[in-house]
């Protein structure tokens, strides 16, 4: 490929790289809003208002979700870079 990369190439490159960051942060993202609203609802029937209860919850749910998703978190980035970057970076 000769002279680099064109101004499609790089919009194109960041709308992807967009969508992969996306893609990757749902799981926990969705789950942290969940709990939080489960939480909320729980707090606002019970007029509990305890920080710890808010935040340990909502952190272990996310260390669980990321725990379990690390796999597809990672084969999503192996297959960006391989697929996108990869071949832009050396040329092919």
């Amino acid at each position: 490929m000769t002279g680099g990369l064109t101004e499609p190439m790089i919009y194109d490159l960041t709308r992807q790289s967009l969508w992969v960051a996306v893609v990757i942060s749902a799981p926990v993202l969705t789950v942290a809003l969940v709990v939080g609203v489960v939480i909320g609802l729980f707090q606002a029937l019970t007029s509990v208002q305890e920080m710890t209860l808010t935040f340990v919850p909502k952190a272990a749910a996310i260390v669980a979700v990321f725990w379990l998703s690390m796999g597809f978190m990672t084969t999503s980035l192996v297959a960006f870079f391989t697929d996108s970057l990869v071949p832009l970076i050396s040329g092919d």
